[in-house]
C-alpha cells in the first residue's frame, strides 16, 4: 500500500513538471520563428505594434508589463503584509475571523468581476478627479492589480508568519522589546522566506492578469509615459488580438511570441526571488 502511495505520487510529480516542460516547449516552437523572422532587436525594442501592416514591437508592452507590476507590488505588498502581520499576531480572534472571511471572499471573486467594477467604478472616478478625457490608464490598472493580489500575499504571509516559534516572540520580550518591535524585529524577519514566496505569487498573479486589466487600461499600444496614458500590457495584448489574426500568419506568429517573453519574464522574476531567499538564508 505504502510502496503504491509513493508511486502515485511521484507521478504526480512527473506530471506536473512534464506540463511546465510542454508548455515551455510549445511557446518556442510558436513563438521563436516570428522572433527570428522579425529579428530580436526589431522585436523586443521596437515601439510600433500594427498587425496588419506586420509592425511587431513589443517594447510598449513590456514597460507597461514591468511598470504595471512595479506599482501594484509596490501597492499591494506593504498592505497584504502589513494585514498579514494583524491578523496573525494582533488581531482578536473574532475580528481576525471576520476579516479573513473577506479575504477568503476577495480570493474567490472572478477577474472579471475585478474588470467590472474597475470600469463602471474606478475609471469615471479617475477621470473625473484628474479631469481626464479617459479614465482607462496605467493608474487604474495599478489599482485593480494591487487589490488582485492582496490575497494571495496575506493567506500565505499569514500562514507564514504563525508558523513562527513561540520561543523566538518570549525571548524578545524576555529582553525587553515590546510585542511590535518583536513582531517586526523577529517574527517578520523569521518568516520572510514565506513572504518572500507571497511576493512571488502576487508578482506572478499582477503580471500574468490579462481580463480585468484590459477593461481598466484603455488597451492602447502606447508607451507608458505617465499614470494617465492608456496602455496595453503582454498579456492584454494576446488577448485583445489573437481572435483577429489569420491562422499560421505572421502576426499570430508573433502573438505566441508575446506569450514566449511573459513566460520567460515571469521564470526570470522567479529564479532572481529565489537566489535571493536562498542568500538570505545562507547570511
Amino acid at each position: 500500500m505504502e510502496f503504491g502511495f509513493q508511486t502515485l505520487f511521484l507521478l504526480c510529480g512527473f506530471v506536473s513538471v512534464a506540463c511546465v516542460l510542454f508548455i515551455c516547449l510549445y511557446l518556442i516552437i510558436s513563438g521563436l520563428p516570428a522572433i527570428l523572422e522579425i529579428g530580436v532587436t526589431d522585436f523586443l525594442f521596437g515601439t510600433e505594434w500594427a498587425g496588419k501592416q506586420d509592425k511587431f514591437g513589443i517594447l510598449p508592452f513590456i514597460l507597461t508589463s514591468v511598470a504595471g507590476t512595479a506599482g501594484a507590488v509596490l501597492v499591494g505588498v506593504p498592505v497584504g503584509v502589513l494585514t498579514a502581520l494583524f491578523l496573525a499576531k494582533v488581531a482578536p480572534p473574532k475580528v481576525a475571523r471576520v476579516i479573513r472571511t473577506a479575504v477568503e471572499l476577495l480570493a474567490g471573486i472572478p477577474s472579471i468581476v475585478y474588470g467590472l467594477v474597475g470600469m463602471i467604478v474606478l475609471v469615471p472616478a479617475i477621470q473625473r478627479a484628474f479631469k481626464l478625457s479617459s479614465g482607462a490608464c496605467l493608474l487604474a490598472a495599478i489599482v485593480v492589480l494591487a487589490i488582485m493580489i492582496l490575497p494571495s500575499i496575506i493567506n500565505v504571509a499569514e500562514t507564514s508568519l504563525r508558523a513562527v516559534p513561540r520561543e523566538y516572540e518570549e525571548a524578545s520580550l524576555a529582553l525587553g522589546a515590546t510585542h511590535i518591535e518583536t513582531i517586526f524585529r523577529v517574527s517578520l524577519p523569521a518568516a520572510r522566506s514565506g513572504v518572500a514566496t507571497a511576493i512571488v505569487l502576487g508578482v506572478g498573479r499582477a503580471i500574468g492578469e490579462a481580463m480585468a486589466i484590459i477593461m481598466v487600461s484603455g488597451n492602447v499600444p502606447n508607451m507608458p509615459g505617465g499614470l494617465f496614458t492608456s496602455v496595453r500590457f503582454l498579456t492584454t495584448a494576446i488577448a485583445s488580438e489573437m481572435s483577429y489574426a489569420a491562422v499560421g500568419s505572421l502576426w499570430q506568429q508573433a502573438l505566441y511570441s508575446v506569450g514566449l517573453v511573459l513566460f520567460l519574464f515571469i521564470m526570470l522574476i522567479n529564479v532572481i526571488l529565489n537566489v535571493f531567499i536562498k542568500n538570505k538564508k545562507e547570511g
